[in-house]
């Protein structure tokens, strides 16, 4: 399976414990997202293709990337596609990935995070949402398409929630903590503080988009349930 890495800007707090401690461990290539890339190199990870228009750099910044980076891919400020977009655009159809992975791109403003969640929705991505997954130091979320999906518990994670992204049909939870029965969403909704009953759950529906996001609180405290 090819996988490919993407390392966005986004605050090095929320990253996952094995990127901080051990980061040459995950498995698969790497692509730097515009400061992204810099950390990469901080790390001892030389990416693949650095993609960004760097200018969150300082031009000694920017030199040590050249010089180091084989393949670097400017991109200008005003564009329609944001550098994430323009990273998963390089993964899927220029490096054939089976597995993206995105770190970094989930903490910081919501706007930004607000993209890189609806993304998969575009027309060039989204036959291809279910290889993608955005990873942090709490949360992964996947994306899934119509059908029977089997999921595998992470161990750290406690909390499950099923969010259409779409209008959704026919969700059936069959065998989580909390059930649902061919349920219907019009309009984007979460499903939250679902839980497994053992290490793996299944759940179907007939269209639509739907994020999976198995997650844990922070430090071990137990969040306050949605009111």
């Amino acid at each position: 399976m090819q996988r490919i890495n993407l390392l966005v800007g986004g605050p090095e707090v929320l990253w996952p414990a094995q990127l901080k401690t051990a980061p040459t461990a995950i498995p698969g290539g790497w692509l730097g997202i515009d400061r992204g890339s810099l950390r990469l190199l901080k790390m001892g990870i030389v990416p693949q293709i650095a993609i960004g228009d760097f200018d969150s750099l300082h031009h000694t910044e920017l030199h040590q990337l050249e010089k180091k980076v084989p393949d670097i891919r400017y991109s200008i400020p005003e564009k329609d596609d944001t550098d994430t977009e323009l990273g998963l655009k390089t993964a899927l159809f220029d490096l054939q990935a089976d597995q993206v992975a995105i770190y970094g791109a989930t903490g910081g403003r919501l706007d930004h995070f607000l993209v890189n969640l609806f993304m998969v929705l575009e027309p060039r991505f989204k036959p291809y949402c279910e290889r993608v997954m955005l990873l942090d130091r709490q949360n992964s979320i996947r994306f899934y398409r119509p059908g029977a999906h089997v999921i595998q518990k992470e161990p750290d994670k406690r909390y499950l929630a099923f969010v259409p992204l779409t209008a959704v049909t026919g969700l059936t939870l069959p065998d989580e903590k909390y059930r649902l029965e061919q349920a219907d969403s019009v309009d984007p909704i979460s499903w939250a503080s679902n839980e497994f009953i053992g290490t793996t759950g299944h759940f179907s529906f007939t269209s639509g988009v739907v994020a999976v996001i198995q997650s844990s609180d922070l430090n071990g405290q137990k969040a306050d349930a949605p009111v």
